[in-house]
């Protein structure tokens, strides 16, 4: 299969509309291209485009920050002697003086098919700012790496941030490019806006379902996001950010597991196998020990349970991340009434609110795990409901 970016880089006609053009970049780490080329850097060896500026997201264009949310500065960039805006430093939004040095605006984006990713909310702000400007978007697109299915609540009005950019449920199965196209039509957006699409792209067949596995090699789309498994847990664990339990970051295996130095993960799984089996298809559940090197509970021996999607047990259709890991939270509290799950701090700059609401798009996921007298079923007619509608709503945004 091939990438957008692989398809402008052969494909001189499709290059054919940048001419005469200043041309920017929006990229990270993992735009590469099949040979592992940087797009930055296979853009500038193009005669044909006028690259002009670029722009990084969090964590930045080549990537130089290993724990989360600390911020990127603008640079020069030494090889090809253009700026690179930072939209996770002083600013989040492009500023005028940003849109000013480009006509058009490729971006070219990892996603892992997360709401939370904030690179879905920079595709966002990058939209805003192109129909307000007169400029140009074009989305080079790639793969959602987990594919098609959607899961979890709905983002509630009033709880839109920089994790949480629309009304989309935690797992959208949408890709960065058909994102594009739902967010000019929820918001109405007037932009000229063009997706270079992917060729061959199946995210209905295994093994990867979703992501072309064996064929494409893994770049880091953030750094703590090292594997296609951590992809796969990663709507779920990515909500163990929001509490005091540890999600691994510190390990090698972050976002693949969840812990404490104070629990007993043997206990916690048999009360999430007890109260609802049906959340934890489609994957292995293992025990596990880990002592992460820094971040939440560094240097403790913590107890955990790690995720595990990369054998052949995996079952792409059953498997349920976000129901699991909020199924360990359940399962915390009941084991552990009075303990302080819930982490409170400021979280991508939401002040006043708790993380894990701000993370979940509401207190709703918040208030069944703190209710003793919540049960499974009570959560599932909330998120089956959500997780339908979103479907439905996806529909007309498919190009694959």
């Amino acid at each position: 299969m091939k990438f957008g970016i692989d398809r402008l880089l052969a494909d001189p006609a499709l290059r054919k509309p940048l001419h005469g053009r200043r041309v920017a970049l929006l990229a990270h780490p993992a735009s590469v291209t099949a040979d592992l080329t940087h797009s930055l850097d296979g853009l500038a060896a193009c005669n044909d485009i006028d690259l002009a500026s670029a722009f990084g997201p969090q964590h930045g264009l080549r990537g130089d920050k290993q724990d989360n949310m600390i911020e990127t500065d603008d640079f020069v960039d030494p090889v090809h002697n253009i700026p690179v805006f930072s939209l996770y430093g002083d600013v989040r939004k492009p500023t005028d003086a940003m849109m000013d040095t480009f006509d058009v605006v490729l971006v070219d984006l990892q996603d892992v098919g997360c709401r939370i990713y904030t690179y879905v909310t920079t595709l966002r702000y990058m939209l805003e700012a192109a129909a307000e400007h007169g400029k140009s978007v074009w989305v080079l697109d790639r793969p959602n790496p987990i594919g098609r299915p959607a899961e979890g609540l709905a983002l509630r009005p009033g709880w839109e941030s920089f994790v949480g950019s629309g009304a989309i449920p935690m797992r959208h199965g949408l890709t960065l490019g058909e994102l594009g196209l739902w967010f000019i039509k929820t918001l109405n957006l007037s932009v000229d806006y063009q997706i270079i699409e992917m060729e061959g792209w199946q995210p209905h067949e295994g093994p990867g379902f979703g992501w072309p596995l064996g064929a494409r090699a893994w770049v880091n789309p953030s750094p703590n996001a090292p594997n296609l498994w951590m992809a796969r847990a990663f709507p779920g664990t990515v909500m163990v950010e929001g509490t005091t339990l540890s999600e691994g970051r510190g390990t090698t295996r972050s976002l693949e597991l969840f812990g404490a130095a104070d629990i007993d993960a043997r206990a916690v799984l048999r009360e999430m196998q007890a109260l609802a089996p049906r959340w934890l298809q489609g994957c292995r559940l293992r025990e596990c020990w880990f002592e992460p090197t820094f971040h939440k509970h560094s240097g403790a021996l913590c107890h955990g349970i790690q995720i595990h999607t990369e054998d052949p047990s995996y079952d792409h259709a059953a498997f349920k991340p976000w129901h699991l890991q909020v199924l360990g939270f359940k399962a915390v509290r009941r084991l552990y009434t009075d303990y302080k799950i819930w982490r409170d701090f400021d979280y991508e700059y939401e002040h006043g609110k708790l993380a894990i609401d701000v993370i979940n798009g509401s207190p709703l996921m918040r208030e069944w795990v703190d209710d003793a007298a919540a049960m499974p079923q009570d959560l599932e007619a909330l998120t089956q409901a959500d997780e339908q509608a979103w479907l439905n709503e996806r529909q007309p945004f498919l190009r694959y």
